[in-house]
C-alpha cells in the first residue's frame, strides 16, 4: 500500500510539468443565479465497505460520514438559498436530508430520524449586512476552521479527514464581523455559544478570531483561533465546565494550474475535561493533514491525503492513541453535473482500538473502499 501511495505521488508530480492548464475538476456547475438570490442543490450517495466495524473500543465512531460497514447510503440531499450582495442586507439558508445530518446537526436541534438513520437538519441559517469593507453576520454559521467542508461539492475526497471530524468545530450560533480592506486580506472576529451547539449551555461565550491572507495567486494562508467555556463533555447541559482553546492553520500552494498542495494543522486544549481514564483533567489534542490535489484533464482528477492525529488523553475519540490515515481518491466526471469518487483509505493506530465486525476482536488498522456519486442540480 505504501508503494502505491509513493507511485501515485511521483506520477502526479512528474505529469504536472507536461500537462496543459485546464479548468480544475472540482469547478462544478455554478448555482442558479437571479437578480435577487442564488439557489444551489445537489444529491450525494455512496457505497462503502469497511474491513472492520465503524467504531472504536470506546464506542466512538472511527469514521465521520462513511459509516456504513458494507452497503449504500444517502449521504446528503441538500439545497442552499442565498442572497449575499457586496453591499446591503442579505442572508443564507442551507438545509439537508440524509445520514450526514445526524453528524452535522448541532446539539439542540431536533433531528427527524427515519429509514437507515436518515435525518433532516439546518447547517447554516444567518442574516448578513455589508457596508463598505465590513460585513456583519448573525445566526447559525460554519466555523472558520478546516480545509474540508461538510458540502461534498467543495471536497476532493469522499471520506472526511480525521481532524475535520475530531479536532475542529463545525457550527457556531452567534455573531461574526469581517473586515476586508482589499481582495487579499480578511480579518474576522466573532462571539458565539460554543462548539457545535445552538443551546447556551455555559455562562461564558466563545471568542473566535481569524485572518485570511492571499500573498499572491499561488500562495495563501489562514489562521483561526477559539477560546471559550465548554462542558467537560460535548453534547450535555450539566456537569463541570472548563476553558477550551484551539488554533487552526491552513496553507495552500497552487504550484501549477493543475497541482495544489495544502497543509491543515490543528491544536486544541481544554482544562476540566472528562478524559478516557475517567478522570477530570486537562485534555490536549493535535493533528495535521496534508493534501496533493491534481487535475489530470477535464474529466479526471486525483487527490492524495495523509494525516496524523494525536489524541493524548482520549478526549476526542475515547481512546488514548495516535491515529494515522492515508487516502487516495480518483475523481471522474462522465458528464458535467455528475462526479464519481473512487477511494481507498487505510487507517492505523498505535493501539488496538478498531473493533471487528463481530464485536469480539480488535485490531490496530482499518481498510476501507468507497464509491461516491455526486450530482449537482444547480
Amino acid at each position: 500500500m505504501r508503494k502505491l501511495y509513493l507511485l501515485l505521488m511521483t506520477l502526479l508530480l512528474s505529469a504536472s510539468a507536461l500537462a496543459d492548464p485546464v479548468e480544475p475538476i472540482h469547478a462544478l456547475v455554478p448555482p442558479f443565479d437571479s437578480d435577487f438570490f442564488k439557489v444551489s442543490s445537489y444529491i450525494d450517495g455512496s457505497y462503502n465497505y469497511l474491513s472492520r466495524s465503524n467504531h472504536f473500543t470506546s464506542g466512538y465512531n472511527d469514521r465521520f460520514n462513511d459509516l456504513e460497514p458494507n452497503g449504500f447510503t444517502l449521504q446528503q440531499a441538500a439545497a442552499t438559498i442565498a442572497r449575499q450582495p457586496k453591499q446591503g442586507l442579505g442572508g443564507l439558508l442551507n438545509f439537508l436530508a440524509g445520514r450526514d445530518a445526524n453528524n452535522l446537526a448541532p446539539y439542540g436541534m431536533d433531528i427527524t430520524t427515519g429509514i437507515k438513520n436518515i435525518g433532516f437538519a439546518f447547517t447554516q441559517a444567518y442574516l448578513q449586512y455589508a457596508k463598505s469593507s465590513f460585513t456583519t453576520m448573525g445566526g447559525m454559521m460554519d466555523s472558520l476552521a478546516g480545509y474540508e467542508n461538510y458540502n461534498p461539492v467543495d471536497d476532493l475526497n469522499f471520506s472526511r479527514a480525521i481532524i475535520s471530524g475530531y479536532a475542529q468545530p463545525g457550527t457556531f450560533l452567534g455573531l461574526r464581523e469581517t473586515y476586508s480592506p482589499n481582495d487579499a486580506l480578511a480579518l474576522l472576529v466573532g462571539v458565539n455559544d460554543g462548539w457545535d451547539t445552538i443551546e447556551d449551555t455555559v455562562r461564558r461565550a466563545t471568542l473566535e478570531l481569524g485572518i485570511i491572507y492571499t500573498l499572491n495567486p499561488q500562495f495563501s494562508f489562514s489562521i483561526q483561533g477559539y477560546n471559550g467555556q465548554q462542558r467537560a463533555a460535548d453534547g450535555v447541559t450539566t456537569g463541570p465546565t472548563g476553558i477550551r482553546s484551539a488554533v487552526d492553520i491552513i496553507t495552500t500552494y497552487h504550484a501549477t494550474p493543475k497541482l495544489d498542495y495544502v497543509i491543515n494543522y490543528d491544536y486544541g486544549i481544554q482544562n476540566r475535561a472528562y478524559l478516557a481514564s475517567g478522570n477530570l483533567g486537562t485534555a490536549v489534542w493535535q493533528g495535521v493533514a496534508g493534501y496533493v490535489n491534481y487535475t489530470i484533464n477535464e474529466r479526471w482528477g486525483a487527490s492524495l491525503r495523509g494525516e496524523v492525529f494525536l489524541d493524548h488523553n482520549g478526549f476526542r475519540t475515547g481512546v488514548q492513541q495516535t491515529w494515522k490515515e492515508a487516502t487516495i481518491t480518483l475523481a471522474y466526471l462522465p458528464i458535467k453535473k455528475l462526479t464519481l469518487h473512487i477511494e481507498t483509505r487505510r487507517d492505523f493506530s498505535n493501539v488496538s482500538s478498531f473493533v471487528d465486525k463481530n464485536g469480539h476482536g480488535v485490531g490496530n488498522n482499518l481498510q476501507s473502499f468507497g464509491l461516491e456519486a455526486l450530482y449537482v442540480f444547480c
